[in-house]
């Protein structure tokens, strides 16, 4: 089992920036792939980036520019840092990860940005 907290969600302006954690209960969050998903209201939930083991990343057309995925795995925890935001980047922000067929999810943080 492992368990996953979010923090650093926010209300913030358009233009400003935030930074989100995710800590991973557990001794082995160096082989997880890490995952941040959104859902904003009325839509579906939607991947925004992850970090595989070795640290490569992967982003959202939507974000890609503006958001940066990062781990510590000293910390046992995965960032991410939102820049230049935007309104439509409004939705509670999870964190994720997959393991042996195994799904866990945090419990959400949320992020609203106004115009």
């Amino acid at each position: 089992q492992v368990q996953l907290v979010e923090s650093g969600g926010g209300l913030v302006q358009a233009g400003g920036s935030l930074r989100l954690s995710c800590a991973a209960s557990g001794n082995s969050f160096s082989h997880y792939t890490m995952n941040w998903y959104r859902q904003a209201p009325g839509k579906q939930r939607e991947l925004v980036a992850n970090i595989t083991p070795g640290g490569i990343t992967n982003y959202a057309d939507s974000v890609n520019g503006r958001f940066t995925i990062s781990r510590d795995n000293a910390k046992n925890t995965v960032y991410l840092q939102m820049n230049n935001l935007k309104p439509e980047d409004t939705a509670v922000y999870y964190c994720n990860l997959r393991w042996f067929g195994f799904e866990y999810w945090g419990q959400g943080t949320q992020v609203t940005v106004s115009s």
